[in-house]
């Protein structure tokens, strides 16, 4: 697939099949996300592969929202969560850790697979237990989360997000 045309088609899934990803798929992946430029070429973003049927992605789902039940799960059942973590204050790493993530959710397009970046659990990772979840997550020494992306087989379609470039660009 040429970037452009996966640029164009990809959208936020939120609904996944039930079957796992093949090691080299999330290989691929990971590499995707390792390949993306970071500010002084620190290359400070930290991958965490997370099985989304796990107990972790669980106990992540239930600080989140308080033990309270919600319409879907954070990662919509993805069989796979990428959580992305950095040096606690570099200034760049949110920066590097959305061009990580992009690189990813943009291989997945271009794999054929669905993604969906997660914001949503960064009051959770960053709260009370924020030093219980940095190391079952295994985050290196002095990182903390920055972003997440669960990737999967799709098994929801919607059209990409539509836009204004009249309204969104400026020409000076």
């Amino acid at each position: 697939m040429e970037v452009l045309d996966a640029i164009r088609t990809r959208y936020s899934v939120r609904g996944y099949a039930d079957e796992k990803l093949s090691k080299s798929e999330i290989e691929a992946l990971l590499t995707a996300g390792l390949q993306a430029p970071t500010a002084t070429n620190r290359q400070e973003i930290h991958f965490t592969v997370l099985d989304g049927d796990g107990p972790l992605a669980a106990e992540i789902e239930a600080e989140r929202t308080g033990g309270k039940s919600a319409p879907a799960n954070f990662y919509y059942s993805a069989p796979t969560v990428i959580i992305l973590s950095a040096e606690a204050g570099f200034g760049w790493s949110e920066v590097d850790a959305g061009i990580a993530v992009e690189n990813i959710a943009l291989a997945a397009e271009g794999m054929g697979l669905g993604s969906l970046i997660i914001g949503c659990i960064k009051a959770a990772l960053l709260g009370p237990k924020k030093d219980y979840f940095a190391k079952e997550l295994d985050f290196p020494d002095g990182y903390e989360f920055k972003i997440a992306i669960a990737v999967g087989r799709k098994n929801a379609v919607k059209d990409p997000h539509s836009y204004s470039f009249e309204k969104s660009v400026s020409f000076i």
